[in-house]
């Protein structure tokens, strides 16, 4: 199918869940934040699987062709798999400036980072097990997680650690390919933030994460989340440089930050995951609107390389926009689908 569509990978999670004020009202946690639950303990991990079924069933009825379990059991897209691995000590967090300059708590890397077992593999069987759609599955990327880690193992460096959570992410994707994912995404936005040391070691490190993986991998890369960093650059500082990635799919925003997508030239040989829905505003846009943005791409991109999202951060909106809006990217990739398959049959008579 052309411009097949899907989230990025967040879906915005139910007030009785998770206290969304608060979520919203602080930077995304890189430790774990218990207290934003609203479940106890002991009922929390079925309040969660119900609340990702109402997600999964909101993506289908909005007629996303892929579909994610919308991370509803995460309190942020890095954080459950962060704290999840060994060298990690829990119980006294560091501190690390956040890409907007902000102080963050942040987990302490005390010894070697190592994956003692599988993070998302019950996620994505749980997803598998409610859907007959193709799934996304999405983990942190190594680069990113070293930028939101104190280091003070590894004599401080961050390229040390960059490596062996590349380790612990690559053993991670074998295992999700292996239990039936058909997209795995790794999320480096600190590549963005961050672009210096991303050019120094992040994409030997995300390559690392990738290596010797079947399966088709994408790499996001973005702005920060809309409902948080409010100003957007007109371009990424760090994009061309995944020309290099070993990866199938790079997923990008377009929409809010108006991104001129002749930049996508440098990404030829790539499928793009383009952002196409803007999430600064619960405003809906039309179709037709949302259907303007496909077309920008379309002179930089082949159309069969190109697959539809919209802009990082879903989370963050009322799930009545977040389901509206995910409506009218699909109605908007029917209307260029429908372009495309017109001048083709033009063009061949």
């Amino acid at each position: 199918m052309l411009l097949p569509t899907m989230l990025v990978g967040s879906f915005p999670q139910p007030e009785w869940l998770i206290d969304r004020e608060r979520l919203a009202g602080r930077f995304p946690p890189r430790v774990r934040a218990r207290e934003l639950w609203r479940v106890p303990e002991a009922h929390l991990a079925q309040a969660q699987d119900d609340a990702t079924i109402v997600a999964i069933k909101a993506q289908e009825d909005a007629g996303l062709d892929y579909i994610t379990d919308g991370e509803i059991r995460r309190e942020s897209y890095s954080n459950r798999f962060a704290t999840a691995l060994d060298g990690i000590d829990l119980d006294n967090p560091g501190v690390a400036l956040d890409r907007s300059g902000h102080p963050n708590p942040v987990p302490r890397v005390t010894g070697a980072i190592r994956r003692r077992h599988a993070v998302g593999v019950r996620d994505l069987e749980f997803l598998r097990s409610h859907t007959q759609r193709h799934v996304k599955v999405t983990v942190p990327g190594p680069f990113t997680m070293a930028q939101q880690a104190q280091i003070d193992f590894y004599g401080g460096s961050r390229e040390l650690a960059a490596l062996d959570y590349a380790a612990a992410v690559n053993a991670e994707i074998r295992d999700l390919f292996a239990a039936g994912a058909d997209i795995v995404q790794i999320d480096e936005p600190y590549m963005q933030a961050r672009p210096e040391e991303a050019r120094a070691f992040g994409l030997r490190a995300l390559n690392r994460a990738l290596e010797g993986v079947g399966g088709t991998t994408a790499v996001h890369i973005c702005f920060g989340y809309a409902a948080i960093i409010h100003v957007r650059p007109s371009g990424y500082s760090f994009l061309p440089e995944l020309a290099e990635c070993s990866c199938q799919q790079i997923s990008i925003e377009t929409a809010q930050s108006k991104l001129d997508c002749a930049v996508l030239e440098g990404l030829r040989g790539k499928r793009i995951i383009l952002g196409v829905i803007d999430l600064s505003t619960p405003e809906v846009e039309s179709p037709e609107l949302v259907a303007s943005r496909i077309r920008r791409a379309l002179p930089y991109v082949e159309a069969h390389n190109l697959l539809l999202a919209p802009d990082c951060g879903m989370k963050y909106l009322p799930r009545e926009s977040a389901s509206a809006k995910l409506q009218s990217m699909v109605a908007a990739a029917q209307i260029v689908r429908r372009e495309l398959n017109e001048r083709t049959a033009h063009a061949q008579s």
